[in-house]
Parts: C-alpha cells; structure tokens; sequence
C-alpha cells in the first residue's frame, strides 16, 4: 500500500483497489464496480477528468494469503482399468 503522500501526490493506482476490475467489452476494458461504469482509460483518471480531482473510493485489495513454505504434491493417481483387453 503506497503511503499517503504518494498517493495524493499521483492519485490512486487501479491496479491496487478492489473496486478495479477488466471489462469484457474491449471498447470499454476497464471497470469501476463502485462507481459503476466502463471506461476506455483508468477509472482513476477518468474521475481526474470529470471532477478535477482524485478518486475519493479507492480501497486498497486485501492482502493475498501467505504461500506454504514447500510446494504441495498432488497424489499420485491410480491408473483405471476400462476392461478393455488387446490381443
């Protein structure tokens, strides 16, 4: 999470708010779930635009769960037998 004096200094960043999602529609790519519109620039600065001033509802995503120490192996699997005998 970027302290405050950076982010009044160059606004949110999209990428870090959980309101920020991709569209479907590549007209419009960008999402903004809490203000509710698509956009062909980032919400943040289509915001800039129309108020001339920065996002007021970033929130910051919450912060992904901590990976395990050592990779989890899949069980191996059985092989299954169909019945099927050639020759």
């Amino acid at each position: 999470m970027p302290d405050e004096t950076q982010l009044f200094s160059r606004g949110p960043n999209c990428y870090q708010c959980r309101h920020f999602a991709i569209s479907w529609d590549p007209s419009f790519p960008y999402l903004c779930r809490l203000m509710g519109f698509k956009s062909r620039a980032l919400p943040a600065i289509e915001v800039l635009r129309a108020d001339g001033v920065f996002c007021q509802g970033f929130e910051a995503k919450p912060a992904a769960p901590a990976k395990p120490d050592r990779p989890i192996s899949p069980t191996p699997k059985k092989p299954v037998d169909r019945g099927i005998r050639y020759g």
